[in-house]
């Protein structure tokens, strides 16, 4: 594994990307699940989501990663229109397994087969407008044994066409990742990680298959932006307002839930280190807790595009700071 500040391959399999890349879940805007709860972000402006895009490829970030299913399809279609012109500057990872309708921006149901997963590249590649996609990922982080196997095998024959060049599973089971890993070209494990939420037994498997570690929820769900305190309240229309269960940082008054922002205090001189803000300081963390490691941060505005970038310069915390932390969370 080739491993400096500015960037990281994606396990074994070559593809050189920053070492910070950017989540695009918010830039989907707004849609829901069956029942009628928020499962985006909030309203977004498609033209300031291409302006920050732009503002991360300026800042060094070449990494992106979205889904299918984020916005029924419209962040991967803002991400291609960003991206217009600069394909080959760019590594673009994108996820599939959910069943949705785009026009009424409704999460529907999920779909394990192989032939549903060729359905899914097809649309994803449309919308990206490019002809292949550098790192597919399953989204069902719960998927069986038995369908993942075969799945793992579909991905294989993608590699084989050029469609994709190399694949992973977003699951937080190290289990799971390790069956997915069995495959010649899988590259990566998509799971959680944060400096409140550690995820030794999924680092220690990347060291061990030699697979890169992209990390969702890097900066909890915003609560690490520095941008929340006992008095926040999200606002309607998104997901941390109603959140499901697996959405522990927000309670269903969609305030910050118990415990977090005390946490967050403790180990606040530290992420603040070097003049970095408290996220610049908590991606550090992720940086310094292993060599494998893509955090990959959301954003809607440039000034978070901006600022999530601007923690490259900072690089990662030391060590002995690293400890300190762990001593003060433990």
């Amino acid at each position: 594994m080739v491993v400096t500040m500015d960037k990281r391959t994606l396990g074994r399999s070559g593809i050189e990307v920053s070492a910070l890349g950017f989540g695009c879940w918010a830039i989907g805007g707004e849609w829901w699940d069956a029942g009628g709860d928020p499962l985006g972000w909030g309203k977004v402006d498609d033209d300031e989501s291409v302006r920050a895009v732009h503002r991360a490829l300026d800042g060094g970030v070449t990494f992106f990663d979205t889904a299918d299913v984020y916005g029924t399809g419209h962040s991967e279609t803002v991400l291609g229109r960003a991206l217009a012109g600069r394909r080959d500057d760019v590594v673009i990872a994108t996820k599939w397994g959910n069943v949705f309708d785009a026009d009424r921006r409704t999460l529907l149901s999920r779909d394990l087969s192989p032939g549903y997963a060729r359905r899914a590249l097809t649309d994803s590649l449309r919308r990206l407008g490019t002809d292949r996609v550098d790192l597919y990922q399953l989204h069902i982080g719960d998927a069986g044994f038995a369908e993942a196997a075969e799945l793992r095998e579909a991905c294989e024959d993608f590699v084989r066409e050029g469609l994709i060049r190399a694949y992973a599973w977003s699951t937080d089971d190290p289990a799971r990742a390790a069956a997915f890993a069995e495959g010649p070209h899988c590259a990566a494990v998509q799971h959680r990680l944060n400096v409140l939420e550690d995820a030794p037994e999924m680092l220690a498997l990347c060291a061990d298959r030699d697979l890169a570690s992209v990390n969702r929820s890097p900066l909890a769900m915003g609560l690490l932006s520095g941008a929340y305190d006992a008095g926040s309240r999200v606002g309607a229309g998104d997901i941390r307002a109603t959140p499901p269960a697996w959405l522990t940082y927000f309670g269903a008054d969609g305030r910050v839930a118990p415990g977090w922002l005390p946490r967050i205090e403790a180990i606040r001189d530290i992420l603040t280190s070097g003049g970095r803000t408290v996220a610049q300081g908590a991606l550090a963390w992720i940086w310094a807790r292993s060599p494998h490691t893509v955090p990959i941060p959301g954003f809607r505005t440039v000034a978070q595009a901006a600022q999530n970038a601007g923690a490259l310069a900072a690089g990662p915390l030391t060590a002995a700071q690293l400890a300190e932390i762990d001593g003060l969370l433990t």
